[in-house]
């Protein structure tokens, strides 16, 4: 039994079937302004696995807004993808009726559309992009608040995310690595605020700030740090491709440091 066509579930391929969704996205790769979308420092069976992730949450993102928008005639179906073109126009993902009878979504992918294409004027009105956050300040590190981590939670339970040799030390060993990374960031983010990277996770705004153990130029993990008023705690850290995964759905990130 297919959905009904205004349903808006959790995730982008109950919305609609996608066939080829790899080869869609590398297309999506081209389409849009040049951006890195691989990860470097892990591996994917995926070829643009930062733009898969892009699209999917981006689409979770949209559906909880409500900002799925149909033509005239009810026939199809358009969300704006938040990227843009070469050129600078805004893209957005179309989609039609799904004529298959054995697959559930009721909406099939049509194509990537830029806003000048004929076909958008089908829509009554173009639907926005995702919004990630109505104060600004969040997406700024302050560096008046005492930032509070939670060192043995870190590394008891994020041990396997730290490099050679580091993960192979004992607890102890650790704590001091990463409490010297740790100062050393909070160092550089009063030198330069943009240091410090918004991303979007659960519902909130965190930031993203370098722990770099080997070379100050080049970050091993990334802290996350939470706003809680008057402090910040940080209690866990990602690696890089986790981190650009979180943060690009924000916006495309300075890559003074983080680095997919």
């Amino acid at each position: 039994m297919k959905n009904n066509k205004f349903d808006l579930p959790e995730h982008l391929h109950q919305f609609a079937f996608i066939p080829k969704f790899e080869d869609n996205v590398e297309f999506l790769a081209g389409f849009a302004e040049e951006e890195d979308w691989q990860y470097h420092n892990s591996t994917s069976s995926s070829k643009y696995p930062i733009l898969e992730n892009y699209l999917k949450y981006t689409y979770k993102k949209l559906s909880e807004e409500n900002k799925i928008t149909f033509s005239k005639d009810e026939k199809l179906a358009c969300l704006n993808t938040g990227l843009v073109t070469r050129n600078q126009e805004p893209i957005f993902m179309v989609f039609d009726e799904n004529k298959l009878t054995d697959t559930e979504p009721f909406w099939h992918f049509y194509k990537f559309l830029r806003k000048g294409d004929y076909e958008l004027s089908k829509f009554p009105t173009l639907p926005e992009m995702a919004n990630y956050f109505d104060n600004t300040s969040k997406l700024v590190y302050d560096i008046r608040k005492e930032l509070i981590a939670n060192i043995e939670h870190i590394i008891e339970d994020n041990k396997d995310r730290f490099p050679e040799p580091y993960n192979s030390m004992s607890n102890y060993q650790l704590q001091t690595f990463l409490n010297g990374a740790i100062q050393n960031a909070i160092e550089r983010v009063k030198r330069n605020y943009k240091t410090a990277v918004p991303q979007y996770y659960r519902n909130n705004i965190q930031l993203l700030i370098p722990l770099c153990f080997t070379d100050p130029k080049i970050a091993n993990l990334a802290l996350v740090v939470e706003d809680f008023g008057l402090i910040y705690r940080a209690s866990t850290c990602l690696t890089l491709d986790m981190g650009i995964n979180n943060a690009r759905q924000i916006a495309k990130p300075d890559r003074d440091w983080l680095q997919p």
